[in-house]
C-alpha cells in the first residue's frame, strides 16, 4: 500500500478521521467502543454500506480491546453472569454479519437504531439512578434471550450491542455499574469480533483499505486517550446527551432519505 495514497486519503477525509478521534476518545472514557457513532458519520458519506459495518465493527474492536483487559484485570467480570450473555449472542452475531441484507433495509434499520440508541443515551443518569436500588435476581434464559436478540441486530448493522446491553442491565438492575459498564465492554468486543468473522463470510464483503487503516490508528490513538481519561471536567452524562442529540439527527435524516 503506497504512502502516497494513505495521504490523499488523509486529506480528502480529514473531517470524519476528526470525528472518528473524538468519538473514540469520548466513548471509550465512558466504557463504550462507538460503534452508533460510527456508523452514523459513514452513513453520510459515499461508502458502501458493506464497508461501513466493516469498519464500524473494526474500530469497535480497536477501542474496547484496552478497555476490556483493564476491567479483566482489575476483577470486574462475573463470568457466572456473563458468559449466558455472550453464549447465544456471539453465534446471533455470526449470524447477523452473514446474512446478505439491501442497502435500503440496513439504512432503515440504521436510522431506527440510532433513534433508540440517542433516547438510551439521553435517559442513561435516570436509568443508572434506578439501578442503585436492589438488584434483581439472576436469570440465565432472560440474559440468554437478551444477549442473543442483541447479537444478531448488532452483527446485521455493525455494532457491538454495548449501545443496547448497558441501558437494559440498568434497568433490570442486573449488577453494580461499574461490572454492567466491564460487561458492555466485553460483549462489544465478542459480538464486534463474531459479526466482523459473519461480515467476512458475506459474499457481499468488501472493505476500503485507505480509510480502514487510517480511522483504526485514529481510534486506538482516541480510544488510548479516553480510557485514561477520569470525566473530571465533562460528565459522562453530559457527553452522552450531546452525542444523543447528534445520533438523532442523523437517524431521523437517513430514515427521511430510505422511507420518504
Amino acid at each position: 500500500m503506497e504512502i502516497s495514497l494513505l495521504f490523499e486519503t488523509l486529506i480528502s477525509n480529514w473531517e470524519i478521521i476528526l470525528l472518528f478521534f473524538f468519538v473514540a476518545i469520548l466513548y471509550s472514557s465512558v466504557g463504550f467502543g462507538g460503534g452508533s457513532s460510527y456508523l452514523a458519520i459513514l452513513a453520510l458519506t459515499s461508502l458502501a454500506f458493506t464497508q461501513i459495518r466493516v469498519i464500524a465493527l473494526l474500530c469497535n474492536i480497536v477501542v474496547v480491546s484496552s478497555g476490556t483487559f483493564i476491567y479483566a484485570k482489575n476483577g470486574f467480570y462475573n463470568w457466572k453472569k456473563v458468559i449466558p450473555l455472550v453464549a447465544f449472542s456471539v453465534p446471533m452475531a455470526f449470524l447477523g454479519g452473514y446474512i446478505k441484507i439491501s442497502q435500503n433495509f440496513f439504512f432503515v434499520l440504521l436510522g431506527i437504531t440510532l433513534i433508540i440508541a440517542a433516547f438510551f443515551m439521553w435517559i442513561s443518569k435516570y436509568i443508572i439512578e434506578t439501578s442503585k436500588e436492589k438488584q434483581s435476581k439472576k436469570s440465565v434464559k432472560k440474559d440468554a434471550s437478551f444477549g442473543g436478540i442483541i447479537g444478531f441486530i448488532s452483527g446485521m448493522l455493525g455494532v457491538g450491542g454495548g449501545v443496547f446491553l448497558a441501558p437494559l442491565l440498568y434497568l433490570t438492575k442486573w449488577d453494580t455499574p461499574k461490572k454492567i459498564a466491564a460487561t458492555s465492554s466485553f460483549f462489544i468486543l465478542v459480538n464486534s469480533i463474531a459479526g466482523l468473522l459473519g461480515q467476512y463470510q458475506n459474499p457481499d464483503f468488501s472493505i476500503e483499505p485507505n480509510i480502514t487503516i487510517l480511522l483504526l490508528i485514529t481510534v486506538f490513538i482516541g480510544g488510548q486517550i479516553g480510557s485514561r481519561l477520569s470525566a473530571k471536567t465533562i460528565s459522562p452524562f453530559t457527553i452522552k446527551k450531546i452525542t444523543a442529540v447528534l445520533i438523532v439527527i442523523v437517524g431521523l435524516r437517513i430514515l427521511w432519505k430510505y422511507l420518504f
